[in-house]
């Protein structure tokens, strides 16, 4: 029918007609899931160094580019990019930002690493996978910072091009989980 199942995350929204996921950037448009973020992001910082996320074995002394977009698959009481993780596309200032320039921003300013960071980028999964395709290519090193939550399949889709990766723990308590994952 007109619901659709989105997979990207352990939370495999079925989303209806017009509506979106728990993320907010994910929309069921006639049967068709399109992602509101895509060459949108809400975040760009340049020339912080690795090791601040902390990655500090990983070419140390070297410098990124950060982006990120509006939303989030976890809803966190403690969660110090609020702003732009709990909020939608239409509640955030965003840019237009093609993957070419993302990698062109970085080339120019003689940055080594571009990250996906400040909000979950599982929620915007086709731009980072575009971005790090076309970083790879360019000789640029990528680096996912995630809550872990992406599923399997489109995790081994984007390791192909990504260089780095840290997972931010959360919590120390299964509890913790268990109530971010099934809360509304």
């Amino acid at each position: 029918g007109e619901t659709i199942q989105c997979q990207l995350c352990f939370r495999r929204c079925t989303i209806s007609e017009g509506e979106r996921g728990y993320c907010g950037v994910r929309e069921n448009r006639e049967g068709t899931l399109y992602t509101l973020v895509y060459g949108r992001p809400c975040s760009i910082t340049e020339g912080s160094p690795i090791e601040k996320l902390p990655l500090y074995h990983v070419l140390p002394g070297s410098a990124r580019l950060n982006l990120a977009t509006a939303g989030c698959n976890f809803k966190c009481s403690f969660c110090h990019n609020w702003q732009i993780a709990a909020r939608t596309p239409e509640e955030v200032i965003s840019f237009d930002l093609s993957p070419e320039e993302v990698v062109e921003r970085a080339i120019e300013n003689n940055l080594q690493f571009i990250a996906f960071t400040y909000t979950e980028p599982t929620v915007f999964y086709e731009y980072m996978y575009d971005v790090s395709k076309l970083a790879k290519e360019k000789g640029l090193r990528t680096l996912l910072n995630t809550n872990g939550a992406m599923n399997p399949e489109p995790l081994r889709q984007l390791l192909k091009y990504i260089d780095a990766g840290n997972v931010d723990l959360k919590a120390f308590t299964a509890e913790f989980y268990q109530v971010t994952s099934f809360s509304e």
